[in-house]
């Protein structure tokens, strides 16, 4: 998405669902031995991204690999409460976020027909 336009908000909303979907990864992988849940630096992506990083690129370098409170004996790191309330979070922001895209191009609709 275009920073002019739309700012870090559009950095944002694809960092965000970038992390919606390492979220789902790790949530649908709650029982496979030895899967590592992995979880994206927010900040640290969209930092790369407002750098000029490419999308790939910035997520690649802000994917970290979660630490368990509790590790399970068969490898898995996934904490099914600690991975529901990252994903719900995130899934608010990111809602709000597209909430704020939506007003922005409304704003602009509204200033191109001239009303």
């Amino acid at each position: 998405m275009g920073n002019s336009l739309f700012g870090i908000h559009g950095m944002a909303l694809e960092v965000r669902a970038q992390r919606l979907g390492v979220l789902s990864a790790n949530i649908a992988n709650a029982a496979t031995p030895g899967y590592k849940a992995r979880d994206i630096d927010f900040a640290s992506a969209l930092t790369a991204l407002s750098q000029g990083s490419d999308t790939a690129r910035a997520i690649s370098s802000a994917t970290r690999y979660r630490v368990p409170v509790m590790p399970s004996l068969d490898g898995n790191t996934v904490e099914m409460t600690t991975e529901q309330t990252a994903f719900a979070d995130n899934a608010v922001h990111y809602a709000a976020t597209l909430s704020m895209l939506q007003d922005r191009v409304q704003s602009v609709t509204r200033a191109l027909k001239g009303e």
